[in-house]
């Protein structure tokens, strides 16, 4: 059987209280609407369908930007769930068997319980498959009405139930999984509430008079069925991502110091033995190698990091780091950092589009921008490239084996030769040949044999 799927994201969610639609906020770094797609595609045969409607062009955007593989269906007036199914039809392909329907603002329902919703609905032989979750978790949830041989007939909105039906610990997850036919037949029939909206949920309790099989999926996790509509919500949510995200880490061979204040973002890679610790964020497309030691109090966003690699109290961004390197505390790498393996970059130090070779030693409290460092340099405490002149972004480049003495000032561009010393305070405005010894106010030059 074919199966399509629709995602029900066209809600302008008030109770956000954001300019941003509710489906746009972020969980670990990615739009919530992100992970529904996500799941939706692995349990349907096409490309999920994606209903939008307040911030239809945000929306849109913000999903072809990080995705791209969706289509999309807009339902121009909010008139509720039924309706907005409705919308999806025409992109709903017509040798579609089944239709699966489930929230852009439900990012813990996992890809696996739609994939078991959709195999029970096929086994069921029924025109309607439904998930419900038992407990204390009403988050304004319809609520599951059975009868007496514990089949289900009816969902109650939360707003038309009574207090009896209110008391009922059964409720709807809002994720379903339609006989395609019967579903496009009987959402014209469905009547409009006292809220002015068609329910989609209505379906049920016309499968039920009709004498049609209506089947439910319990969840045995309730926190997929946690749906977000305030950002109390939103924090809970952000909460149980993380903890599913680092319990994944911690069974796969990662060690978390302290999971609880620990973000690790969805598509970061982890290697083995690797240990985090408190206080870390690893953020976006970050991959960290065998064996190191992250935090605590460490930021990496877009990193790539080797094996064997230490970076405590410091911050990199789309930055590179090789393996055995040692980096910290308090040190920055920003965008286009490169750090070879063995290097080392002591403490207060920054890096800024920049190649430090293999062996290189960064002293602390320097800043190196727009430069390339060869193998095996020394750079002495208080270092500055001036590569910024008022308009120009200016190179330095540093031959291998150099030594550059602390407090040095290299205005750029700037280009120091191979087993060249600069002595300390020096500030050095003009190049440096292999073997020589430049310093003072202007640095000058002495020549000097290599190794002397």
């Amino acid at each position: 059987m074919k199966t399509a799927s629709i995602i029900l994201a066209a809600g302008q969610g008030t109770r956000m209280r954001s300019r941003l639609p509710k489906v746009l906020h972020p969980i670990l770094g990615r739009p919530m609407v992100l992970y529904a797609l996500e799941a939706a595609r692995a349990a349907s045969d096409c490309p999920p369908i994606l209903v939008v409607g307040h911030g239809a062009e945000a929306v849109r955007a913000a999903v072809e930007a990080a995705d791209g593989n969706a289509l999309f269906a807009l339902q121009e007036q909010q008139l509720g769930t039924g309706h907005a199914v409705m919308s999806a039809r025409a992109a709903v392909p017509e040798d579609a068997d089944l239709v699966l329907v489930t929230c852009g603002d439900m990012p813990l329902l996992r890809a696996e319980t739609l994939q078991r919703l959709v195999s029970r609905h096929q086994e069921s032989g029924g025109v309607i498959t439904m998930t419900t979750v038992v407990g204390d978790v009403p988050r304004g949830f319809g609520r599951i009405l059975r009868g007496s041989d514990g089949s289900v007939r009816a969902i109650i909105e939360e707003a038309d139930a009574t207090p009896e039906q209110l008391a009922l610990r059964e409720y709807n997850v809002s994720a379903y999984c339609f006989q395609a036919g019967w579903l496009w037949e009987h959402l014209e029939k469905i009547q409009l509430s006292a809220k002015k909206e068609y329910y989609l949920t209505d379906l049920v309790g016309m499968a039920a008079a009709e004498g049609r099989r209506v089947q439910s999926l319990v969840l045995q996790d309730r926190l997929e069925a946690l749906g977000i509509n305030t950002r109390v919500d939103l924090a809970d949510a952000e909460a149980a991502m993380r903890r599913r995200v680092n319990e994944g880490w911690m069974l796969a061979g990662v060690t978390l110091v302290d999971p609880a204040t620990t973000t690790i973002e969805p598509d970061v890679q982890i290697g083995q033995d690797t240990v985090i610790l408190p206080n870390t964020a690893l953020r976006g497309k970050t991959v960290i190698g065998e064996d190191c030691l992250i935090g605590p109090n460490t930021t990496l966003l877009h990193t790539r990091v080797g094996s064997q690699t230490t970076i405590c109290d410091s911050v990199a961004e789309y930055a590179s780091v090789g393996s055995q390197v040692s980096i910290g505390p308090f040190c920055h790498l920003r965008k286009g950092a490169v750090l070879a393996d063995r290097v080392h970059m002591g403490n207060f130090g920054e890096v800024k589009s920049s190649y430090l070779g293999e062996n290189v030693k960064m002293g602390h409290f320097s800043y190196i921008g727009d430069a390339v460092i060869g193998a095996n340099v020394n750079i002495g405490a208080g270092t500055i490239t001036c590569n910024y002149d008022g308009v120009n972004k200016n190179a330095t480049e540093i031959g291998e084996n150099s030594f550059i003495g602390s407090d040095t000032m290299l205005v750029a561009p700037l280009k120091i030769g191979k087993n060249a010393k600069t002595g300390a305070g020096s500030v050095v405005t003009r190049d440096v040949p292999d073997n020589t010894l430049v310093y003072g106010v202007p640095a000058r030059e002495r020549k000097e044999q290599s190794g002397q």
